[in-house]
């Protein structure tokens, strides 16, 4: 639908993830309710779809039916989705009620027995790991890693995303927050007042490339560092934008008044460019400070920025968004639209709206029940979760009651 954004007629499926008859085994009564999609992941014409009460379906795109859910324990409550690419693989992280939610499970399915219905036919990972909150588990695409973290003993593990060996520990208990970046974690460690230390260190082997404090204004919070390749970028509440070349120690400064502190990034690493998120718009800045693309028609549905409502491309040229269908009066709009737009010029390439007459009805029946219910107004109402499947050319919405949408040319 998107390398040439030209949409001509669109179908809409629909699939549900709310099923009363396969939910008698939950023992749950939160997991038998409706809930909104809050992630959609979609790997080998199979979509899987994440609730917000914990409940994870996957669909078929072959049959265009339910294959199965992923929840194998009753009381399991699925928190998040991975695609691992590496091993075709879905990687779930649940909690349960047996351990009073209190730590995260993971757990690897081929995504070859998912399809064939047996979604109880994966493995545990990171068994050894106690991962009770505020631990966690972040999978990291770029460098085909995972970071754990065990606040218990403090220790930060990386492992190897392709056969999930340990490859090294961090145990510095002075270490605030790790940030990864292509080839390289930035370890940032308890502020001094004037100054907060910093180390990068080799993402493959853990081994320190360099070793610095970086300045601070005394008395100010602050609002965010984070690190890009070469570049680190700091901001201090109130205070310009710094961003500092770790190999030359250049500073540029870009005022406080242009560059705003942002409710998330998304850097873009294939452009050497990165997206900032704030009430509602898309910016796109350059490692210099300069700001490179403002959207014409690209404003956010939602104030605070939550990335499943976003899709990036592979290439980083497209974003999808869910976004105001009509941005000049947007505070009378009930529903939304899917706005494509060129990350490079800002452009908008297309647009599925509800007053679209491109767009029809797949008449056959959905998952395993009765035919769509869904107008494309409806479709269009409440989206909270998105994702494009490249191979297959598709988007796919989920909204607040559980339905996922599939718009396909």
């Amino acid at each position: 639908m998107c390398r040439g954004c030209k949409l001509g007629s669109k179908s809409l499926e629909e699939f549900d993830t709310h099923d009363p008859k396969a939910h008698h085994f939950l023992k749950l009564p939160f997991l038998k309710k409706r809930s909104r999609i809050v992630e959609i992941v979609a790997a080998r014409d199979t979509v899987f779809a994440l609730t917000h009460s914990g409940i994870c379906a996957a669909f078929s795109r072959e049959t265009n039916k339910r294959i199965c859910f992923l929840n194998i324990s009753s009381d399991e409550v699925i928190r998040s989705l991975f695609y691992n690419k590496n091993n075709d693989s879905l990687i779930t992280v649940s909690v349960y009620a047996s351990d009073n939610y209190s730590s995260l499970k993971c757990r690897t399915t081929p995504i070859e027995y998912i399809r064939r219905g047996q979604p109880d036919a994966g493995f545990p990972l990171f068994e050894s790991e106690s991962l009770r909150w505020p631990g966690f588990v972040e999978f990291d695409d770029v460098n085909g890693k995972v970071l754990t973290y065990s606040a218990q003993d403090r220790i930060y593990k990386v492992f190897d995303l392709k056969n999930y060996t340990m490859l090294y520990s961090i145990s510095d208990k002075q270490v605030q927050e790790i940030k990864i970046s292509p080839g390289i974690m930035l370890l940032i460690f308890d502020r001094a007042p004037s100054h907060v230390p910093l180390k990068i260190l080799s993402i493959e082997d853990g081994s320190v490339l360099k070793h610095f404090n970086h300045l601070l204004h005394r008395n100010k919070k602050v609002d965010f560092i984070e690190q890009f390749n070469e570049k680190l970028l700091v901001k201090q509440e109130n205070e310009n934008l710094q961003i500092l070349d770790v190999r030359n120690s250049q500073l540029t400064e870009v005022s406080r008044t242009e560059f705003m502190t942002p409710s998330a990034f998304i850097f873009l690493y294939e452009n050497q460019l990165f997206l900032t998120f704030r009430n509602r718009t898309v910016a796109v800045w350059n490692f210099r400070g300069e700001l490179v693309t403002s959207f014409e028609d690209h404003l956010l549905w939602y104030p605070d920025c939550n990335t499943n409502n976003i899709y990036i491309t592979s290439e980083q040229d497209l974003i999808i968004s869910y976004c105001k269908a009509h941005p000049e009066n947007c505070c009378e709009e009930a529903v939304g639209s899917i706005n494509i737009s060129n990350i490079l010029t800002g452009k908008c390439l297309a647009k599925i709206r509800a007053d679209d007459p491109s767009v029809g009805i797949s008449p056959r029946a959905r998952g395993n029940s009765s035919i769509i219910r869904s107008t494309v107004q409806e479709a269009l109402e409440d989206v909270t979760a998105l994702f494009y499947d490249e191979e297959r050319n598709e988007i796919y919405t989920g909204n607040r009651h559980g339905l996922v949408h599939v718009w396909s040319n």
